[in-house]
């Protein structure tokens, strides 16, 4: 299981020379949800699924295409890049949602403290 810490140094190689990742988390597309709940049953839509690592840096957001066997745990080259000022959430729930390059993405419970501490640093707060 990939940690913030493991994404954040899987993708240090594909951004600038001297960025430094705050945080990293990975998050999925599809047409809808019932794809990824498909997935977990049969591993029948795997490859209508696409999965995505985000790597925040000090001056960007990085949107880095993944590979789709490794779930999203290992960024292959970079999908788009975002003001480090956009600010991703709030996200809740078992899965999470935001939208990143136009699309709706999901993100599962265990990396939205890192979406939370992202908007944190770039000066968004939440109201519970």
């Amino acid at each position: 299981m990939a940690t913030p810490k493991v994404l954040a140094e899987r993708s240090v190689p594909l951004l600038p020379p001297g960025s430094q990742v705050r945080q990293a988390f990975i998050c999925q597309t599809a047409p809808n949800f019932a794809f990824f709940l498909d997935n977990w049953a049969t591993g029948l839509t795997m490859f209508w699924i696409t999965y995505r690592c985000v790597a925040v840096s000090q001056d960007a957001i990085y949107v880095l295409d993944s590979d789709k066997l490794s779930g999203g745990a290992k960024p292959t080259s970079i999908a788009g890049t975002l003001p480090r000022h956009t600010q991703l959430g709030p996200v809740s729930g078992r899965w999470g949602q935001l939208t990143l390059l136009g699309k709706r993405h999901w993100v599962k419970k265990r990396f939205q403290a890192e979406i939370t501490a992202s908007d944190a640093e770039a000066g968004f707060t939440y109201r519970p």
